[in-house]
């Protein structure tokens, strides 16, 4: 099933999600449509919050499906090492059209469960490394706009107010 993107402004993507207690088959089917929904999308991440689902839980794919092996799950998900800085233009596929540069660790490694509920732990560099901090931040209730100027993130929600008001948002 492909789940439609939430879109910036729904409470969702601003609040903190709950933690992930049950690993199952419905979990399971969950991902795998996140993931079927996120390569729609033409994304490289997309949390549970973006398809309107309080959980944490996240999916990743920087090779953006044409590689089985890149694809992880990442539930109850933290951050736990960084190193480095990387500054790069990022979106959000719950702020379509918009894009800005944020500052994010070059390496990162994140603490996690797997769809069994192993947990395990994985080093990401570039651009894994940040889809791993934006994913987490999501799953946080914080939005990329959040790391950009105030004058840039002004700009962008004016845009979306205009948007909105046209019915195109």
């Amino acid at each position: 099933m492909i789940y439609p993107i939430t879109k910036y402004g729904a409470a969702v993507l601003e609040s903190p999600t709950k933690a992930v207690e049950k690993f199952d088959d419905e979990l399971a089917k969950l991902c795998e449509d996140m993931f079927e929904s996120m390569y729609v999308a033409q994304g490289v991440g997309l949390a549970a919050t973006q398809i309107g689902l309080s959980k944490r839980l996240a999916v990743v794919d920087v090779s953006v499906g044409k590689n089985p092996e890149a694809r992880l799950v990442l539930a109850n998900p933290e951050i736990i090492h960084v190193e480095g800085d990387q500054r790069e233009e990022e979106g959000c596929l719950s702020l379509p059209g918009f894009r800005g540069n944020v500052l994010r660790p070059a390496y990162v490694t994140v603490r996690a469960q797997n769809l069994k509920g192993e947990v395990y732990e994985m080093r990401g560099e570039g651009l894994l490394a940040r889809a791993f901090c934006h994913e987490i931040d999501h799953l946080n209730g914080i939005l990329f706009l959040q790391h950009l100027s105030m004058l840039k993130r002004d700009l962008i929600k004016r845009r979306i107010r205009k948007l909105r008001k046209t019915g195109d948002w």
